[in-house]
């Protein structure tokens, strides 16, 4: 197997939080007992996806709250909350409390843009002012400002006799501004990310530049590395600038005949669509890594991308049941993960 001269030093994984709209209780159950179940395996972190007016997690917030109180080590995150379908302030509050409620284990990961099929939800979703939403940078910056603790009015103080009133979000939950990331998936968003003081989410979608070939691996390096760059270059930063990386893979080592067949399916079904860019604006999609856990490594060790980074959080498949997440999970925490230099936390 070949070497890697970076231990990969963050091991965690990321969920839809598929459920059934004849029992969504049993789904979001489950999804907490798979969180439960990364940190008994010494995961570092698992992170929900956000999906709104779909058949997976519309309330990662939520969930996060339920899993701090079922979890005392495991970090938890969002990749991504889409800033589009929230209200700055009000996110910053309940971001806020949960990481107080556990403890400062909140990674809040965010992206930017108008909401998918925002023609089909604007009437309800912003009713009197849907034409005049901004759905830029500039809405993540002001939930980054809000976390920070920066003043929201001039107004404070005593009210009467019992109602006191602050400047500023409350509850304020301090090193939570220090914690949170941006979903990039292309050159520009990445720079944006760096030179405003966030750490850096990268998945398994990019969009090329113009110029580039269509490798998948050579564009996010690339991306990485303009990161680092303008974080480097940047006075904005708020902590040590953070990358992680988030394909999708599904080791076999403990996998049954039948686990194996059903895997190879999902993956032969999402391959087509990684072998060109698609679309007007060259989304590109990554392979999905199945095999061995030694067959996976040695694909991580010579991926561009991977090479960037120290810590991952490893995408699980949509479609798969709960018992196919406990195989899957086991294998990466108990061969994978070591297999790159990882060591599993303990406590």
């Amino acid at each position: 197997m070949t070497d890697s001269s970076r231990p990969l030093r963050k091991l965690g994984f990321l969920t839809i939080g598929l459920f059934d709209p004849a029992d969504p209780a049993a789904g979001h159950e489950s999804t907490l007992q798979v969180i439960e179940l990364g940190e008994r395996l010494g995961f570092d972190s698992a992170w929900l996806r956000h999906r709104h007016l779909q058949f997976g997690i519309s309330s990662p917030i939520a969930i996060m709250a339920a899993a701090s109180q079922r979890t005392s080590r495991i970090e938890l995150g969002t990749a991504v909350t889409p800033m589009g379908w929230e209200n700055p302030l009000r996110l910053a509050e309940d971001l806020a409390t949960v990481d107080l409620l556990s403890g400062g284990r909140i990674n809040p990961g965010l992206s930017v843009g108008e909401p998918m099929h925002y023609d089909t939800v604007k009437h309800e979703l912003y009713p009197d002012s849907a034409e005049l939403e901004d759905f830029s940078y500039a809405r993540v910056d002001r939930l980054a400002r809000l976390v920070a603790g920066e003043p929201v009015r001039e107004f404070s103080g005593k009210q009467g006799v019992v109602e006191e009133f602050s400047n500023r979000v409350e509850p304020h939950s301090s090193g939570l501004s220090e914690r949170l990331w941006y979903g990039a998936a292309s050159k520009k968003s990445a720079i944006w990310a760096g030179e405003n003081g966030f750490n850096l989410l990268t998945s398994s979608v990019v969009f090329p530049e113009e110029h580039q070939e269509p490798v998948f691996a050579q564009i996010q390096q690339s991306q990485i590395r303009a990161y680092r760059a303008a974080a480097e270059a940047s006075a904005q930063t708020r902590g040590p600038a953070r990358v992680s990386q988030g394909l999708v893979v599904i080791p076999t080592d403990s996998a049954s005949v039948k686990q194996r067949e059903k895997y190879q399916r999902y993956v032969d079904e999402r391959t087509p669509r990684t072998k060109a860019p698609q679309g007007p604006k060259r989304m590109l999609f990554a392979p999905d890594l199945i095999g061995t856990s030694e067959q996976i490594a040695e694909q991580l060790y010579a991926h561009a991308g991977f090479q960037e980074v120290d810590e991952v959080a490893f995408a699980l498949p949509f479609s798969f049941d709960h018992e196919d997440y406990v195989q899957i999970l086991t294998d990466i925490s108990t061969k994978l993960g070591p297999a790159l230099g990882w060591t599993p936390s303990k406590g």
